[in-house]
């Protein structure tokens, strides 16, 4: 069991148990990349929660036309300098429809980010069970649940995704629909994961004296499996969070996502390609949002991968090369 070393009273070092969460936050906030990413999600995730707030603080709504603010005789390009930008709108304003462009962004990363939880939540609960249930089952049961993993695997998600989104009618929510159609077409990789760390579980002492006293599949996985599938379930969660923001931005810039007047940051990129001259900052900034908020859960997932297992070092290389070149200088004095 880890154990940290506290001093008592009398000054004699003792031997205090220190709990896998406490561990875990240490090894996380010893990462500075993944630290700094940690508070950038954070603070995006507060934005998207207190949207309402944060528009009623600039008095703009995300759906509110502002025709006296664009200029119609040159294409509705915003009226003002840098797109239209002023005290009452802090980002400035969409091209030919005025709408305000930072109560679309707050109100976008809503969406975005809220489909992209949901899908993630889909695929880990739909991976985990087939793949617990593949790697505990008989030979028959294994080979056909890996037999549809496989296919789904296979399955190419934007296509089979553009499909599937095309047939549905315009009347069921379109957030709703991403989420499910990205969550049901790309679980295949979690139930590879788990199929695979279930088969080398199972074959553990602890597994099998349970079976051996008696305990049915659903109780072996859930009380011996599912605690030990934890940390691969969650460190795999936490990179597959940002790929679904990108699949939902992208089904959206294609136009079969999430459907005006609905902001969206991938739904805001679909319009602002034509305007990147005229008007930059309406392609930049969501961009630019979707860049950060991509690329800060890419890192965080990373540091949370490392520190669940911190015997596997962080592909990323980032904020580490002053402690591992520190470590190689120790060893080499204590070997000398």
């Amino acid at each position: 069991m880890p154990e940290a070393l506290l001093a008592d009273r009398a000054g004699a070092a003792v031997a205090v148990p220190v709990s896998g969460a406490r561990q875990f936050w240490r090894r996380l906030r010893g990462q500075r990349a993944a630290t700094t990413a940690a508070v950038i999600v954070a603070l995006l995730v507060l934005a998207a929660l207190a949207a309402p707030l944060l528009t009623a603080l600039e008095g703009q709504d995300p759906n509110v036309y502002h025709p006296d603010l664009i200029d119609s005789a040159r294409g509705g390009v915003p009226v003002g300098p840098l797109g239209g930008m002023s005290a009452d709108h802090w980002l400035g304003i969409e091209p030919q429809t005025g709408r305000d462009l930072f109560a679309r962004l707050v109100y976008g990363a809503r969406v975005s980010l809220s489909v992209a939880f949901a899908a993630t939540l889909v695929q880990v609960l739909l991976g985990v069970a087939f793949g617990v249930a593949a790697g505990l089952g008989n030979k028959l049961v294994d080979n056909v649940l890996s037999r549809i993993t496989d296919v789904v695997v296979a399955m190419p998600l934007m296509v089979l995704s553009l499909a599937l989104m095309a047939i549905v009618p315009d009347t069921f929510p379109r957030p709703v629909l991403v989420a499910l159609v990205i969550g049901l077409v790309a679980w295949g990789g979690t139930a590879k994961i788990v199929r695979a760390a279930t088969l080398s579980l199972k074959s553990l002492d602890h597994v099998a004296a349970a079976r051996l006293s008696g305990w049915n599949q659903w109780q072996i996985a859930r009380r011996e499996l599912l605690p030990s599938l934890a940390a691969p379930v969650i460190t795999y969660a936490a990179l597959l969070f940002p790929a679904n923001i990108s699949a939902e931005a992208a089904l959206s810039f294609l136009g079969v996502g999430v459907q005006p007047p609905t902001p969206s940051w991938g739904q805001m990129l679909t319009s602002a390609d034509v305007w990147y001259q005229a008007a930059p900052q309406y392609l930049l900034l969501p961009a630019g949002m979707l860049f950060l908020t991509v690329v800060s859960l890419t890192v965080l997932g990373d540091g949370v991968r490392t520190a669940l297992d911190p015997r596997a070092a962080s592909r990323l290389r980032i904020g580490t090369g002053r402690k591992r070149e520190t470590g190689r200088r120790q060893e080499k004095g204590a070997v000398a």
